[in-house]
């Protein structure tokens, strides 16, 4: 018996531990915010890079299109996280705000069912050099209204966006996603 406690504890403490890495931070009526966070090898460039070459490791599952070579991330002045579509359409994913190559990234808008609810988001990636890794933090903070107030809402967002930063991790970590 100790032992099989003993061991359930250490496997709720890994799991514990790569929850802290990505969770919901707040919640409420109006809005929810979450954090994901990885330290990958290399230096902040490189990481940057990486993060906005988002058709490389972005699950196509989980875009318009079903392809995510469609995807693309427009690193300037009015640029988008776009997504292209046959017969000439397109989806405005976010729009990039802020760019800060090798430092931190702003995007805007509602990712998913987000877009098409009575929501503004916020998303800040920022790229930190640590010892020898980059420590990669990603937050997405969604304000607005929701006539189910965010309840399943923000898991599911969570559930993807977290999903999808993993895979960001492991390209930059394995350079695969």
């Amino acid at each position: 018996m100790f032992i099989f406690s003993r061991t359930a504890l250490i496997i709720f403490g890994l799991l514990a531990s790569f929850a802290a890495h990505a969770k919901v931070v707040s919640q409420s009526a109006t809005g929810f915010s979450l954090t994901f966070q990885a330290d990958v090898p290399g230096d902040t460039q490189n990481a940057f890079q990486k993060f906005v070459s988002i058709e490389s490791w972005w699950d196509a599952s989980h875009s318009h299109s079903g392809d995510s070579k469609n995807l693309s991330m427009d690193v300037k002045n009015g640029g988008c996280w776009c997504e292209t579509l046959p017969n000439g359409g397109f989806v405005r994913h976010m729009e990039i705000v802020n760019a800060a190559p090798g430092k931190s990234l702003v995007l805007s808008g509602g990712l998913g069912p987000l877009a098409y609810i009575g929501v503004s988001g916020a998303m800040l990636i920022t790229f930190e050099k640590m010892d020898q890794t980059t420590r990669v933090t990603m937050r997405y903070s969604v304000g607005g209204y929701d006539a189910a107030e965010f309840k399943d809402m923000a898991k599911a967002v969570d559930g993807v966006l977290g999903a999808g930063f993993k895979r960001y991790s492991s390209l930059v970590s394995t350079g695969k996603p």
